[in-house]
């Protein structure tokens, strides 16, 4: 009797529902039992601001520990959340169907973030989403928070925050899309790369897990480096096609640094 394939997951009900939609595709697909596995990582137990412990990898790396283990046989991240150098041991096994990318704000009141008076409160644990919120210049008082979906707007609907910002895609994926007040267009509010997609993982060595893909037509980048406070900014995008994606976001990156992007980052920018 085949055992059943082991899903690695995060123990958060957002992680749990996204890893249970994948784990459903995989029992369609493979004709197999399909388990989930719930692990806990670093970023799940600190209360910390993400960027004081590294930021990138703090959700990947404890389930990667897993899998390099034999505890999972694959594991489920939110794909923007993976670090961008590749893993000699580990698979990019397949990247489930994209949902929309896009920032939402769930305000109080119904309100958008052009509504909100000056001085309103709007929370984020995102140094992407703050210093995109300040460069808006609408005088808002940027908060950090922490915590999962339901955590953060509660705090809006006990009146602690006006509003925060958060990911559609997870708003989406926990069915609570009526709560949305407003969806912010890309040019005020570039979400982070992969946002809305999914990066289901696997040993390198299980070359029977991963799947072909379609890589489309075109590859099209938009790009934004700024200050912590909003105030300086460098904004560019490029296109081309998927085989050649190396090749053009160094293009991208070469832009953005001749134009002063080089003093935005390093921990400087976001």
């Amino acid at each position: 009797m085949t055992a059943p394939l082991r899903v690695g997951t995060r123990a958060s009900l957002l992680a749990r529902t996204q890893s249970g939609h994948v784990a459903d595709a995989l029992a369609h697909a493979l004709g197999r039992e399909v388990v989930l596995v719930e692990v806990t990582t670093h970023g799940d137990v600190s209360t910390a601001p993400l960027a004081t412990f590294g930021g990138v990898g703090v959700f990947v790396s404890a389930l990667r520990d897993a899998l390099l283990r034999g505890e999972v046989d694959v594991a489920v991240h939110s794909l923007k959340d993976l670090p961008t150098a590749p893993h000699d041991e580990i698979a990019l096994a397949a990247v489930p169907p994209r949902e929309d990318p896009r920032d939402a704000v769930v305000a109080r009141d119904g309100l958008t973030l052009g509504e909100l008076p000056a001085g309103a409160r709007v929370g984020t644990g995102s140094p992407r989403r703050a210093a995109q919120l300040h460069a808006l210049g609408l005088g808002f008082v940027v908060e950090g928070i922490r915590g999962n979906v339901d955590t953060r707007i509660r705090k809006v609907t006990e009146g602690e925050l006006d509003a925060v910002v958060l990911a559609r895609a997870g708003i989406a994926r926990l069915g609570r899309l009526d709560e949305v007040t407003e969806v912010l267009d890309p040019l005020q509010m570039l979400p982070a790369p992969g946002q809305g997609a999914l990066a289901v993982e696997c040993r390198a060595t299980d070359t029977d897990l991963v799947a072909e893909g379609d890589d489309g037509d075109e590859l099209w980048i938009r790009a934004v480096a700024l200050s912590p406070d909003g105030g300086l900014a460098v904004r560019r995008s490029a296109t081309g096609t998927p085989g050649d994606a190396t090749e053009v976001g160094h293009r991208l990156a070469k832009e953005m640094l001749t134009d002063g992007a080089g003093s935005l980052v390093g921990g400087q920018g976001t």
